[in-house]
Order: structure tokens, then sequence, then C-alpha cells
């Protein structure tokens, strides 16, 4: 085991504070029924929010139940209590609303007019091919 010096305390204080003032964490967090988005405003002066659909733990919740979000530690996540579920903020903040899992069923529920027209000309050719063994 290592002992860690002054020096290296000290440095690594100062990284941790560097830190805290230069990356996005959660100031204040609440649910707008309005436009049905959950509303983080960050300690840098922006503000990110996202549809609660699209959140794994969070599809189904009611009004009330979104609008009961805390905010955990120093910011870099969020919580409901009833729901049991957690999200963190820097996973929020570059697109991941849930495990790999989750996000592969939501890329596969993606619709758009070239998809449904694509899935319109398969049907029309029979369906999806059988796979075929390789030999």
């Amino acid at each position: 085991m290592t002992d860690l010096t002054d020096a290296q305390i000290d440095a690594a204080m100062a990284r941790g504070k560097l830190a805290l003032e230069s990356e996005p964490r959660a100031a204040a967090a609440r649910y707008d029924p309005a436009l049905d988005r959950m509303v983080i405003d960050l300690t840098n002066g922006c503000t990110f929010a996202f549809p609660p659909r699209i959140a794994q733990g969070l599809e189904r919740a009611t009004a009330q139940q979104l609008a009961d979000v805390e905010i955990l530690g120093l910011g870099y996540g969020l919580h409901w209590e009833a729901l049991d579920v957690d999200l963190s903020l820097p996973g929020l903040l570059t697109g991941l609303f849930g495990t790999k899992a989750h996000m592969a069923r939501l890329a596969g529920q993606a619709t758009s007019p070239a998809k449904a027209a694509a899935a319109r000309a398969n049907g029309a050719k029979g369906g999806r091919p059988r796979k075929m063994a390789h030999a």
C-alpha cells in the first residue's frame, strides 16, 4: 500500500476544486407538465430538458411522481424516491437515458417515413427473409 504525500493530496484537492467549478452539475430540477419535460438548471447557467418517457424508470411515471425529483450529492445525479430511480447527470448530458439494453430498445422504437416505407416494401416482398444456416 502506498502512502500519499502532502503534495499528492494537495494536487487531488486542486483537481477536485477545478472539477466543481467547471463541470456542469444540477443546481435545480423540476418537472414541467406543460412541456412534459424534466428541466434541469445547471450550475454553469445552462438548462437541459428531456422527455421523461425516454428515461429508464420514468416511462410510466405520473406527473406527481416526476415532480418529486431530488438532486443527489454535489449535483451529479437525480433521484426519484417513490420510483426508486437514479439517473446520472453526466450520462443524461451525453444522451444516455438508461442501461445499454434500455437504449437499444429506444433505438428500435424509432420511426421515420423512410423506415415505414422500407417496412412496407419489405412486407410486399413477403416479409423478412429467413435466416439461412451457413455450411
